[in-house]
């Protein structure tokens, strides 16, 4: 096993394990020289009993991953081989598996579900439309990643194979019984795109249904039979990828996603359509002679939910009790046409930031609150200045607060999860909105640290540093003189700022920026944190292992106050051309 602290190969620091399975074990790593997260999975030989075979496998799978980029897809980065182990580093995916979301909240929303197919859809086509094509032939629950903003990403190719024109059967039967194919096991000819779409369809029941179809009785049955609330034209769909015969399904992704994409229409919309046309005209007499009171009802019915709906927030604030505060919070949320309204959602973010002095985020909570807001983006989107408010909240937890099971050392990781969230909230405000501007410096900030290792391998990084450095004095400019923010906001801000300067002196050098335009920031940063470090006990900052996260921010942002300064000094002191 792979050391907690070690350095692989001169550039990869361990930073924890993330999961394992019966023969790998997969770490979280960053590369500390250009702050990147990645992931590395960790092969040893005294770990599997064929390791040579089991290498060699994983070379296919490698050789596979680095020839595709789709945005659903993890990049393979390196591989690292020596006589004991094969190490992959592959991109770091936020999240947690659909399987462990099954396991923890069920069977998920017909609508998320529909959302995912989709994405599914898509990748899969791609991996169908490769020369030769690609079949993944393992597609379930458990190798399908949902990241914080909502989208999925598909890992593990270890089963993947790529489609031969004149092979009459298989030479290895694998996959997942359950949701693999017939033709996947006995010979029964060929795995190709359609024994992917079988396996779409079995990893569509388990979502929607939670029944698991690789467990007792084994078998994908209508979805209504299960909740009748389910739609008819996704149960048809689910129906027709798992059919026993290739040819009855759907023969390509594009005509499952066309189907997908028109789940409202068909035969049996246009039917329903047509009786409740009948049944309006025939009821017309009886509608207008219950108008008035049905007026009445809805007027009494609006109120009553209004009145739920505010005492459930005023009973939040008033609860000091953060699970009985989350949970009124919630019922506010539920309440019938108050799902659009903001102040639940509002409420609940501040009530996860303020939860404790710990301040984190946890990836449970992250979780809760996106699946609240997914669920009524509709009616949150019916006042698209209340939604973008609540995207813009959501993107400050995620920003300042957001642990991944560690909150340390993960901050550029938090600032490019939260983009998504300003974006969407940059795209749904307008000129009327108050935080429009800040919307936009956080999105870009967020932005830079998300596409700057490539851009600077890709050597299209000139021209972007005089803006982020823009950003960062407006950020500090708008957080920092902002009485309202907590001590634990401005310092995660001082320290972004500080980290900035320290790792682009140069770079900010060569696009004109004043060596005083720096200094100035550093000296912002450093009355700041030299007054907060100079407040605390000695004693605090002795035992800093059992600090808090506040703590150990400001001591760790304190010690490299000078290192920083140097790195300014030295850029500007330097006559070598960027």
């Amino acid at each position: 096993m792979l050391e907690i602290g070690s350095l692989v190969d001169g550039k990869y620091r361990i930073l924890r394990e993330i999961g394992h399975g019966g023969m790998s074990i997969v770490y979280m790593a960053i590369n500390e020289k250009v702050n990147k997260t990645w992931a590395i999975k960790e092969v040893r030989r005294d770990g599997v009993i064929d390791y040579e075979s089991v290498k060699q496998g994983l070379i296919v799978e490698t050789d596979l991953l680095k020839k595709l980029k789709h945005a659903h897809l993890p990049s393979i980065v390196d591989v690292i081989e020596n006589e004991d182990t094969f190490l992959i580093v592959m991109d770091y995916i936020e999240g947690n598996s659909l399987e462990k979301t099954l396991l923890e909240y069920g069977a998920q929303s017909q609508e998320n579900v529909i959302n995912w197919a989709k994405q599914l859809c898509d990748v899969l086509g791609y991996l169908h439309s490769r020369t030769p094509a690609i079949i993944y032939r393992d597609l379930k629950p458990a190798n399908i990643m949902l990241k914080p903003d909502g989208n999925i990403m598909v890992i593990d190719f270890g089963t993947a194979r790529e489609y031969k024109e004149k092979n009459l059967a298989d030479t290895t039967c694998l996959g997942t019984v359950g949701y693999a194919a017939p033709e996947q096991f006995g010979g029964k000819g060929q795995t190709d795109g359609r024994t992917d779409i079988y396996c779409l369809g079995a990893t569509l029941y388990h979502l929607v249904t939670g029944l698991n179809p690789s467990e007792p009785p084994y078998e994908i049955k209508p979805i209504r039979e299960v909740n009748p609330m389910l739609m008819e034209g996704l149960e048809k769909i689910i129906q027709k990828c798992t059919q026993r015969n290739p040819e009855q399904r759907y023969q390509s992704c594009a005509e499952m996603l066309y189907d997908l994409e028109h789940i409202e229409q068909g035969n049996t919309f246009i039917k329903k359509q047509k009786i409740k046309m009948g049944a309006f005209i025939t009821t017309a007499a009886c509608s207008l002679l219950l108008c008035v009171s049905g007026i009445s009802l809805n007027v009494m019915a609006s109120q009553m939910a209004t009145d739920n709906y505010e005492n459930f927030i005023n009973d939040a604030g008033k609860q000091p009790d953060y699970n009985e505060k989350i949970n009124l919070y919630k019922q506010a949320v539920a309440v019938p046409n108050k799902s659009g309204e903001k102040d639940a959602y509002i409420g609940l973010i501040q009530c996860y930031r303020d939860n404790n002095n710990e301040h984190v985020f946890t990836t449970d909570e992250q979780a809760e609150l996106t699946r609240l807001i997914k669920n009524n983006k509709e009616n949150l989107m019916s006042n698209p200045q209340n939604y973008a408010e609540v995207c813009f909240e959501t993107g400050k937890l995620i920003w300042y607060y957001y642990s991944y099971g560690n909150s340390q050392d993960n901050q550029i990781t938090r600032m490019i999860t939260a983009v998504d969230w300003f974006d969407d909230a940059y795209r749904n405000c307008d000129d009327n909105f108050p935080y429009k501007n800040m919307v936009e410096v956080y999105r870009d900030i967020g932005m830079f640290y998300r596409d700057i290792n490539i851009n600077i391998v890709e050597a299209s990084d000139k021209g972007i540093y005089k803006p982020f450095f823009e950003n960062l004095k407006e950020l500090l400019e708008r957080v920092g003189s902002d009485e309202a923010e907590s001590d634990m906001v401005r310092l995660e801000l001082y320290e972004i700022c500080r980290s900035a300067l320290q790792q682009y002196a140069t770079k900010f050098r060569g696009e004109d920026i004043s060596q005083n335009e720096l200094i100035a920031m550093h000296n912002q940063i450093t009355a700041y944190v030299e007054k907060m470090y100079k407040a605390l006990p000695e004693s605090r900052t002795i035992d800093i292992e059992n600090q808090g996260r506040d703590v150990q921010l400001l001591v760790s942002t304190y010690n490299l106050l000078s290192s920083t300064l140097e790195s300014i000094q030295l850029a500007y002191s330097s006559q070598k051309e960027l």
